[in-house]
């Protein structure tokens, strides 16, 4: 369970021209609600997430604002800490471990004692999702929409604060995208994640249900 996200004031621009991304967004994501952020390319939509996770450039651009969660002030955190879970259209598995690996890998290791508790942990995960018996699969011979749900996974077992969405659904088909936004978005009511979804798609939004915020096109 998480408590909601909040986002105070945050203002973005690029170092090099001065151009404004983000100006002066007040933002609150109440645990398990996804709020979309939509705009043109350009417009300051994965800038924002990466700030929100620690991973914007200083040199290519300036951020000020704060991000919270409950008591605990994100932005003043190093990346490793503030615990946001991204995912984004390549579902960057891991090539050279197997799907239990990649699961593996998203465990959080002062929480789980054994090797047996962990593949325990790993098994559960991957018949919830539909996934019985692919723990020592090849991540190369999955489809789109399994790979999406192991990565998933992998960054839900990693138990997240809150959720960033990059074009997450992006690379699939019409039919897998509509059965995995039902997935993402259904994993983050029942953990009562907040999530942030960015696309320049309107079903996206749709699905989600939440509040869309539009970002202008830089100038």
């Amino acid at each position: 369970m998480s408590d909601g996200l909040e986002l105070r004031d945050i203002s973005i621009r690029l170092c090099a021209t001065g151009a404004v991304l983000v100006d002066r967004l007040d933002l609150h994501v109440r645990p398990g609600a996804v709020t979309t952020v939509m705009g043109p390319s350009g417009s300051g939509k994965s800038s924002l997430l990466a700030f929100l996770a620690g991973l914007l450039d200083p040199h290519a651009f300036a951020a000020m604002g704060e991000v919270r969660i409950g008591s605990v002030r994100l932005d003043e955190l190093p990346p490793e800490r503030r615990r946001l879970g991204l995912l984004f259209q390549d579902p960057l598995l891991f090539p050279h471990l197997s799907v239990g690996g990649n699961l593996l890998y998203g465990l959080p290791r002062d929480k789980v004692r054994g090797r047996r508790e962990r593949d325990g942990i790993v098994a559960d995960a991957l018949a919830r999702a539909g996934l019985a018996g692919f723990a020592h699969r090849d991540p190369a011979t999955l489809s789109g929409g399994q790979r999406g749900r192991v990565a998933l996974l992998r960054t839900l077992l990693a138990e997240p604060r809150a959720l960033l969405l990059d074009e997450p659904f992006g690379a699939l088909d019409a039919a897998l995208r509509d059965d995995f936004r039902v997935f993402v978005f259904g994993h983050a009511r029942e953990r009562r994640l907040p999530a942030i979804l960015v696309t320049h798609d309107e079903a996206d939004a749709a699905a989600a249900g939440g509040p869309v915020v539009q970002l202008g096109g830089a100038t």
